[in-house]
C-alpha cells in the first residue's frame, strides 16, 4: 500500500483532491450493515413487533379509561415513588459519566433522563389532581421538570448533530451537513429514498 502513493504524494495534493480521494476510499467499503441479509430479517421482524404493539396498545388505552376506577388506593405508593426517584437519579448520574467521559452514551443518557422528567411531571400533575399539591406540582412541573427534560431532549439532538457534522468534515464531505431526518443509520449520506 505505501509503495502505491508515497506520504509525500499525498501531501502534494490540494485540498480538494485529498477530500475526493477520502471520499473515494470510504465508497469503496461503504457498505449500510443494515442491508446484509440477516438484518434485514431481523429489522422486518422488528417492524412487525412494533406496528402489532401499537395496534394492541391502542384498543388497551380505550379499555383502561373505560374500566379503571376513578379512585384507588395503592399499599405500595412510597415503594413505587421512591423507585422512581431512584431510577432518576440514577439516569442523571450515568448522564454525568457519559458527559464526564465524552461518550456517545451521553446522547442516550439524555433522553433517558429526559423521558423520565417528563413521566415525573405527568404523574405529580395528575396524582395531585384535585387536591391542595395541585398549584405546587403544576409549577415544579412548568417551572423545573418540563424545561429540564427540553433541555435534555435538546441537548441530546446537540450531540447527535455534532457528531454527525464532525463524520461529515472528517470523511472529506463537502456542501451542507444532511438535516437530522436525512441521516440513515450506519451512513451519513443523505437519504434517497426515504423508506429504504
Amino acid at each position: 500500500m505505501v509503495g502505491l502513493v508515497s506520504v509525500e504524494e499525498l501531501r502534494g495534493l490540494s485540498a480538494e483532491e485529498r477530500a475526493e480521494l477520502l471520499r473515494a476510499l470510504i465508497a469503496l467499503g461503504d457498505e449500510d450493515p443494515l442491508e446484509q441479509p440477516r438484518y434485514r430479517r431481523r429489522r422486518g421482524l422488528v417492524l412487525v413487533f412494533l406496528v402489532a404493539c401499537c395496534a394492541w396498545l391502542i384498543p388497551w388505552t380505550v379499555v383502561l379509561g373505560l374500566t379503571l376506577p376513578q379512585h384507588y388506593t395503592s399499599g405500595q405508593w412510597s415503594v413505587a415513588w421512591i423507585g422512581f426517584d431512584a431510577a432518576l437519579t440514577a439516569a442523571f448520574a450515568f448522564t454525568a459519566f457519559a458527559v464526564w467521559r465524552r461518550l456517545q452514551m451521553a446522547i442516550l443518557g439524555q433522553i433517558v433522563t429526559g423521558t423520565l422528567l417528563v413521566c415525573d411531571a405527568w404523574f405529580d400533575v395528575m396524582l395531585s389532581w384535585g387536591s391542595g399539591e395541585f398549584p405546587i406540582s403544576v409549577a415544579t412541573a412548568v417551572l423545573g421538570e418540563l424545561p429540564l427534560a427540553a433541555l435534555f431532549f435538546l441537548g441530546a439532538r446537540t450531540l447527535v448533530l455534532t457528531t454527525v457534522r464532525a463524520l461529515w468534515v472528517r470523511e472529506g464531505r463537502v456542501g451542507p451537513v444532511p438535516r437530522l431526518r436525512e441521516v440513515r443509520l450506519f451512513t451519513i449520506g443523505r437519504s434517497v429514498g426515504g423508506g429504504g
